[in-house]
């Protein structure tokens, strides 16, 4: 059995094995990762040797630290990131290179067009009707986006959006409130089979998601970082966020916001955002709380969009697509049914 992980910001660590009677019978590591002593390694190999192979994550690592000696130094990687391979290895999860993937860039459309196109793309994803994609999103009027959980009347000041021009609409992934001013954000949009993220917890599959992002923006000058389990930080402030749906067919959806050039104060006035949050976030205002990129860059957020792409094509090898006449067709429906409705929109009072 083979399991590979690429460690967000770090190293990718490589290990094959063979499990036999319900333990683990042979075990090689291997990855572009840091270790000293260089016979670590062989302790490292000898920790694995013989676990369940029902061992999860914090069981492996638990070895893995026994068994180091105490001067040991690991590098671009953890006892946790072994496990995670192991565990992948032992569910037989796929690598990003398994699959043929897309990338679509078309033409704006409304917000609530831009959220059915998620349910339906992720949900042909799941059942094997289109690859997997990075899709990038482009809308043609400004909206706050409540996570699926969220309560309406908390997050948003109705008043506020009405008088800066912001629709208010509900997407289907949990997290908080995403405003989206014209070319103020980046948003995107990945679509990918459950096998990509097997033997990830719910919690790394963010980061493990994002780590082509994180690739792009230290390409252009930023010091990005995950922090906690959805945000996307710098030195400088935050960045952005990401939030996830899974699908019943297997089908996952996983997108996240950039900040390109947000209005603290319409920030303020649009949305509730309460002291605790702010707090919790080490700020004192909304303003500070989320630092752009173009600021950090000095890029035009069109080019800042190219550089995602290339990159994700670099780490892919994925083509340019398109969004379907059928896959459109089914989001107006949706629009039309869920995302237009009352009853969705206030389904969390």
């Amino acid at each position: 059995m083979h399991g590979e992980y690429k460690v967000p910001g770090g190293k990718l660590v490589v290990v094959d094995l063979e499990a036999t009677d319900g333990r683990i019978s042979e075990f090689a590591l291997a990855g572009d990762f840091f270790l000293e002593p260089d016979d670590a390694l062989i302790d490292i190999n000898r920790a694995v040797l013989g676990l369940a192979d029902t061992s999860d994550v914090p069981t492996i690592a638990a070895a893995i630290r026994r068994a180091l000696p105490e001067e040991a130094q690991l590098l671009g990687f953890t006892p946790e990131s072994v496990g995670t391979a192991v565990r992948r290895a032992l569910v037989t999860a796929s690598t990003w290179s398994d699959f043929e993937w897309e990338i679509i860039d078309d033409p704006a459309v409304s917000p609530m067009m831009n959220l059915a196109l998620d349910e339906v793309l992720t949900e042909r994803v799941g059942s094997g009707a289109r690859k997997p994609t990075l899709r990038i999103w482009e809308w043609d009027r400004s909206a706050v986006v409540i996570g699926s959980f969220q309560s309406y009347k908390n997050e948003v000041d109705p008043e506020g959006a009405d008088r800066h021009g912001f629709d208010v609409v509900r997407r289907i992934s949990g997290g908080g409130a995403m405003l989206m001013g014209a070319d103020q954000i980046i948003t995107y949009s990945l679509y990918a089979p459950a096998s990509l993220v097997a033997g990830l917890t719910f919690a790394d599959s963010y980061a493990f998601l994002d780590d082509w992002v994180l690739q792009a923006l230290h390409a252009l000058g930023i010091e990005a970082t995950y922090q906690g389990l959805n945000d996307i930080t710098s030195p400088a402030g935050k960045i952005g966020g990401a939030a996830q749906k899974r699908l019943a067919n297997g089908g996952i959806l996983h997108h996240a916001t950039l900040s390109y050039d947000i209005d603290g104060q319409v920030m303020t006035e649009v949305l509730r955002i309460g002291r605790e949050k702010l707090s919790d976030k080490g700020t004192t205002s909304a303003a500070k709380r989320v630092d752009p990129l173009r600021s950090q860059t000095g890029m035009e957020r069109r080019a800042i969009l190219d550089a995602f792409m290339r990159q994700f094509q670099e780490f892919t090898g994925a083509a340019r697509g398109h969004i379907a006449d059928e896959e459109y067709a089914a989001a107006e429906e949706l629009v039309r049914t869920k995302f237009s409705t009352d009853s969705w929109l206030h389904r969390v009072p």
